[in-house]
């Protein structure tokens, strides 16, 4: 009897449809003791009846005695975890977002070092903002007034301001911005200037002056900007423009009440003595001291 044959054979007889003749040749094959055994074991097994609400009343059980699943979100560390994760993103936000600011008030100097150790000293009135986050790469800064820099060897490095742009790679330079005049003196090294739509390379020993549309460039022989060695250098400046460097070295309030003087000044005045500095720019524009105290200065025509 091949496989099929016995399947078919097997069928009938647990169907009970074999007729005596097929139910004793098929007992008497090999393989009915087998099945035999397996039939008296199944009819054994009673499959329970069907009860709709015993089986609604197990779902309801086992619903309740289900191992509680504790969300992402309310899970201890998990918490922990999230709360890691914000934090350190505000701290990457603030890191590459948050500007560092330097300041010199009137009557003041500031000293300070950049990330790279470059060396600033600002002048009275200014200020300066920068960014540290990745600041190697990325060596810029703003300036609003004056300031002279040593500048350490590494990637571009740019001061902005308002007036103009100032680009170098390591050098020693200084930088003012005052109103419309714009002045760069380069001291080691080489210096690119920008002001609107002019570009300017200075070399060591020269110095640029950018005034709306006055341009200048000279020679000089100093080492380092006279006034972080208590001296102001003015350069064909009016008289507004010396009242108010002034206020700004001594920190205290200049009143001009005179005439408006068309006259230039070139010349040098002292940071650490007003009233020697004051007499020289009375002696020069025709004027008088009229008050003078620690506060309030004013200045009339003669």
């Amino acid at each position: 009897m091949n496989a099929m044959e016995e399947n078919y054979e097997l069928a009938k007889w647990l169907a009970g449809e074999m007729s005596e003749k097929e139910l004793k040749t098929f007992q008497e094959t090999p393989e009915y003791a087998t099945y035999a055994k397996i039939a008296a074991y199944s009819s054994q097994l009673k499959a329970p009846d069907f009860d709709a609400d015993l089986l609604y009343q197990n779902t309801i059980e086992h619903k309740k005695s289900a191992p509680k699943v504790i969300p992402f979100y309310q899970s201890k560390w998990m918490r922990i975890a999230a709360v890691f994760m914000v934090l350190l993103g505000l701290s990457l936000f603030f890191r590459t977002t948050i500007t560092s600011t330097e300041v010199a008030e009137n009557g003041q100097k500031t000293t300070f070092s950049l990330p790279d150790d470059s060396q600033i000293v600002l002048n009275s009135g200014s200020q300066i903002q920068y960014k540290k986050w990745n600041w190697d790469n990325n060596r810029k800064l703003n300036l609003d007034g004056e300031a002279y820099f040593k500048v350490a060897h590494g990637k571009k490095f740019q001061v902005n301001t308002t007036l103009g742009t100032v680009t170098v790679l390591g050098t020693q330079f200084n930088v003012k911005a005052r109103k419309n005049r714009f002045d760069v003196t380069c001291y080691e090294g080489k210096v690119k200037v920008n002001y609107s739509n002019k570009e300017v390379i200075i070399t060591r020993g020269t110095s640029v002056t950018f005034d709306n549309d006055y341009f200048d460039r000279k020679n000089i022989t100093v080492q380092k900007p006279e006034w972080t060695t208590n001296e102001i250098v003015f350069q064909k400046e009016n008289l507004q423009s010396i009242v108010d460097e002034l206020q700004r070295q001594y920190g205290c309030e200049i009143v001009l009440n005179s005439k408006e003087n068309a006259q230039l000044f070139t010349g040098t005045l002292p940071t650490n003595d007003i009233k020697t500095a004051l007499d020289a720019v009375c002696s020069i524009f025709h004027l008088k001291i009229s008050k003078f105290d620690s506060k309030k200065i004013i200045l009339v025509d003669f």
